[in-house]
């Protein structure tokens, strides 16, 4: 049950944290008069994508956070969950892409750094992660195509 507890707790930190920063970061018509790439996906698909990379990315700070020895992917996970929720205010609230783009090009190297880290002590979290590198790796070529558009 303790376990069970735990993975809740992430979770809400995860999600929870993702929602509120979404829901007060909403892009408004500042962001909707940017000039965006052809690549540029529709805006409801980036709720259902966070949602499923939330519950994986609570799932691996659960895991890693689960184990002392794991110190090193700790240290990583809170660097990368510090990065993605900083991106949103940034980006939309602060209204700058350019200093935006350095956070996710930054969240993106921490992302890799945790993958190679996790890769021999914990390759499940390490797996877990691909699907968060890609989606992260193609935020950030958005931001630097809206960065070099506008």
């Amino acid at each position: 049950m303790k376990n069970v507890g735990s993975f809740l707790l992430f979770l809400v930190l995860v999600m929870g944290g993702g929602i509120v920063i979404g829901t007060l970061t909403a892009p408004g018509e500042w962001y909707q008069n940017l000039q965006k790439p052809f690549f540029n996906p529709p805006n409801w698909l980036f709720g259902p994508v966070w949602s499923v990379l939330y519950l994986a990315i609570a799932f691996v700070g659960w895991r890693v956070w689960r184990h002392k020895y794991l110190a090193n992917l700790q240290r990583l996970w809170i660097i990368q969950m510090a990065l993605n929720f900083s991106w949103s205010p940034v980006f939309f609230a602060a209204q700058k892409p350019a200093l935006a783009l350095v956070i996710i090009l930054c969240l993106l190297l921490t992302i890799a750094v945790f993958i190679r880290a996790a890769w021999q002590s914990d390759r499940p979290s390490a797996l877990l992660f691909a699907p968060y590198i890609a989606w992260v790796g193609f935020a950030s070529a958005l931001n630097a195509a809206i960065v070099s558009l506008n």
